[in-house]
């Protein structure tokens, strides 16, 4: 349009310009003779030709507050803005208006400028989409992760194996039978996000622990048989706040690998996206074909215990082994037979391989040190063994070095076996608990410990349904009315319940209270009520012969003390 008014401004402007600049721009030839003219009326016309003259309606800031107050929907707040306007007609307001009586509770108080007049439904909407993106849509609706989807992020620059590694726990939506019980077993692993090769894995029945990462690590950094050949010692490793990645016990371990741990922010699943498409990739590849696979378990009722009130169904259920074997044969085909479309055709151990980049190895021994804890005491080696945590540890080695000092290195919640170090750090062998339970006293234990907790699940549910209120549903307004009357003596028994087991009614305190306090004695009126009148008070010491008689101050100077 610019160059059209220039050519116009210097009398050159034919219908063929008028002609190319429609064909170019895909419109009509009397459009753009419109669009002359409108140009020619307002500047602003020239710089974005055909839209409408005069203002129109736009999102403001105000009412960015309304739409984030009713979480995106915005009929509702045109409907606010309607009744506003309508109140503040009738009351001769043109700025703001009170709320109107059709608005709810709660609603945010009437300081948003009203629009007079307030455009139609569709043209509010249209307004809507036009001036807040689809992410700024989402997220007034439904929170920052659904505006999170309508982000774009760049792409990481290409890098070499073992450059950096990340890793995460992923829970296998489905249960396996663990030497008995039924748990959901987690899955973790470290991967190259150069050459997407997975480095190690670890699976654990029920509860993770630090103890998980470490065996992961473990197998990732060595690369002889069972693991391998991929491995090495990276040069860093990224993980999401896990507590068990940022345990003591695993930041010393890279530390002394030389590995930097990269921290990343919370809730930022796209700056480790190699790990998290691996954690999609397996749920649809690997678990949604296994025995008892279900989606995403919906979250429990609040005060419900999740599967509580019935027992799992055990049929077709695989074994901890079993499931074990099957992760470990998917890591393998992921390796040598997957394809990622990132690795143009070849699959990650293939890519691996063809990195030039050297490798850094660690001793599987030193390895093993440098994975375990150490609480930092020296203890003797006694003729009994080695005391830990209050416990007796033996090993045939033992034999002939009573008297040593030594260190105990351990794995974390591995208490039947640990490890044995000289004062220096040099191993020295392996040691197992002395007085290790049998399997029928373990299996008698578990069994006391589950009858026990049932025994307090039955028992709190029966305090909860005590204490829980019900209320009469109402169809006009009200106050609440209670309901469950019960009996005065259905009352007085669970009285006497409660009084027969409470601990502090139960000390009794006052029982037998003290003697009186003698006659010439000036004693407060609530002391004198907590005592009984018929004992005699008790009488003073004598003084010893030996020591001379204490002076016992006159009852004067006691009332002049008290006036004090």
């Amino acid at each position: 349009m610019r160059r059209l008014l220039a050519l116009r401004g210097e009398r050159r402007l034919s219908r063929e310009h008028v002609r190319l600049a429609g064909e170019c721009l895909g419109v009509s030839e009397r459009t753009v003779w419109r669009w002359l003219a409108e140009a020619s009326r307002s500047p602003r016309a020239a710089i974005r030709p055909g839209q409408r003259s005069g203002g129109r309606f736009e999102i403001t800031g105000e009412i960015r507050v309304l739409l984030a107050y009713w979480h995106g929907n915005a009929s509702a707040v045109h409907r606010q803005l309607v009744a506003r306007a309508e109140t503040g007609s009738r009351d001769g307001q043109l700025a703001t208006a009170p709320e109107p009586a059709a608005c709810p509770a709660g609603a945010p108080p009437a300081a948003v400028p009203l629009l007079e007049p307030v455009p139609s439904l569709s043209t509010f909407l249209r307004a809507v989409r036009r001036d807040l993106t689809a992410g700024e849509r989402a997220g007034l609706a439904s929170g920052a992760d659904a505006a999170r989807a309508h982000d774009v992020f760049g792409q990481r620059a290409v890098s070499w194996r073992n450059h950096v590694w990340e890793a995460d726990h992923v829970q296998a939506p489905l249960l396996v039978d663990a030497d008995g019980d039924l748990v959901r077993p987690w899955v973790t692993w470290f991967i190259d996000t150069a050459t997407k090769v997975i480095t190690g894995t670890a699976v654990t029945p029920g509860t993770l622990s630090r103890a998980s990462v470490l065996a992961a690590l473990r197998s990732a950094v060595l690369r002889e048989d069972p693991y391998g050949p991929a491995g090495g010692t990276p040069e860093q490793v990224r993980v999401d706040r896990g507590k068990d990645f940022l345990s003591t016990t695993v930041t010393a371990a890279f530390g002394t690998m030389g590995v930097t741990v990269k921290d990343l922010p919370a809730y930022s699943p796209h700056l480790k996206g190699t790990v998290e498409n691996l954690n999609r990739a397996v749920d649809r590849m690997l678990f949604a074909a296994l025995p008892g696979y279900t989606l995403t378990p919906a979250k429990p009722r609040p005060g419900r215990r999740k599967g509580a009130g019935r027992r799992p169904e055990t049929s077709g259920v695989l074994s901890f082994q079993d499931f074990t074997a099957e992760v470990l044969a998917w890591t393998h085909w992921w390796n040598t037979e997957h394809r990622p479309r990132a690795l143009s055709g070849r699959t990650p151990l293939e890519a691996w391989q063809a990195d030039p980049t050297p490798v850094t190895d660690v001793p599987a021994a030193d390895l093993w040190t440098f994975t375990l804890e150490d609480d930092g005491r020296t203890r003797k080696l006694t003729s009994h063994g080695v005391r830990w945590r209050g416990r007796t540890y033996i090993a045939p080695w033992m034999t002939g070095q009573a008297g040593r000092t030594v260190t105990v290195r351990y794995m974390p919640h591995h208490d039947h076996e640990i490890d044995i170090c000289d004062a220096r750090g040099r191993y020295l062998g392996s040691a197992h608990l002395a007085d290790a339970a049998t399997a029928e006293q373990l299996q008698a234990l578990r069994t006391a410990r589950a009858q026990r907790a049932r025994r307090l699940r039955a028992e709190t549910k029966a305090a909860e349904t005590l204490r829980r209120q019900r209320f009469a549903p109402a169809t006009t307004a009200g106050p609440a009315q209670r309901l469950g009357a019960l009996t005065s003596a259905q009352a007085e028994h669970e009285l006497a319940t409660v009084e027969h087991t409470d601990a502090s009614t139960l000390a009794l305190p006052d029982l037998i209270p003290p003697a009186a306090p003698p006659a010439d004695w000036r004693t407060p009126p609530s002391l004198a009520a907590r005592t009984t009148p018929g004992r005699p008070a008790p009488a003073p010491p004598e003084p010893a012969p030996d020591n001379p008689p204490t002076q016992v101050a006159a009852p004067d100077a006691l009332e002049d003390r008290d006036a004090l």
